[in-house]
């Protein structure tokens, strides 16, 4: 089953240039199975979500991305509505409290998160970025970074033995899939959608091709 777990529509996120009954109908025609819609410090309510669905097959499963100080983080089965910045300790512990998950958003995205110039850093440097210690997981294929972005997280990730995930993070209609979560189970539902993420079961591949 194939899920883009990071997107963002537009009012919802005011960054965006996506509308959601377009989503839908583009997320169908280039073969997705789910989306997540995980706009910024904004929690779909779940009769809008259903209402969004309509007559369509598309699984459409809510989700957050959160600020922290420490970076941006996608969580999922959390129904707490957080506003502001917090840390990302505060916020692991509300995501633990509630048996949900958190996925660390774009983690190398230009580097900037280190606040330094030289982005010819180690890998082992890399593990060193603190918000590591407090999610779940980390988004190892995000659409909208370099691909030297992107594989920094991979390594991170299986250094740590981290899961990664992927996402397209699109805020235009084009860019919807470009890499997407794969899991080997049909889910039905958030609650089976964190089971699934808990349970570890899935790869990252590229949506629009299926190429992993």
């Amino acid at each position: 089953m194939k899920i883009d777990l990071h997107l963002h529509t537009h009012p919802r996120s005011q960054c965006s240039y996506i509308n959601p009954a377009n989503l839908v109908a583009e997320a169908k025609k280039i073969g997705l199975d789910g989306i997540c819609l995980t706009e910024h410090q904004v929690l779909w309510d779940e009769d809008a979500v259903k209402e969004l669905i309509g007559d369509s097959d598309l699984k459409i499963f809510r989700g957050n991305e959160i600020t922290t100080a420490q970076g941006d983080v996608l969580v999922f089965g959390l129904e707490k509505d957080i506003q502001g910045i917090i840390t990302i300790q505060e916020l692991q512990q509300e995501v633990q409290a509630a048996g949900a998950y958190s996925i660390l958003a774009h983690p190398f995205r230009g580097f900037k998160t280190f606040g330094i110039s030289d982005l010819q850093m180690s890998v082992d440097q890399a593990c060193k970025k603190k918000a590591l210690q407090y999610v779940n997981a980390v988004e190892i294929k995000n659409g909208k970074v370099s691909p030297n972005d992107n594989e920094m997280a991979r390594k991170v990730a299986e250094k740590l033995k981290l899961p990664g995930t992927g996402g397209s993070d699109a805020h235009n209609l084009d860019d919807i899939g470009t890499y997407v979560t794969v899991f080997e189970q049909d889910i039905q539902d958030e609650s089976q959608l964190v089971e699934a993420l808990h349970a570890g079961i899935f790869d990252v591949a590229e949506g629009k091709s299926g190429e992993t």
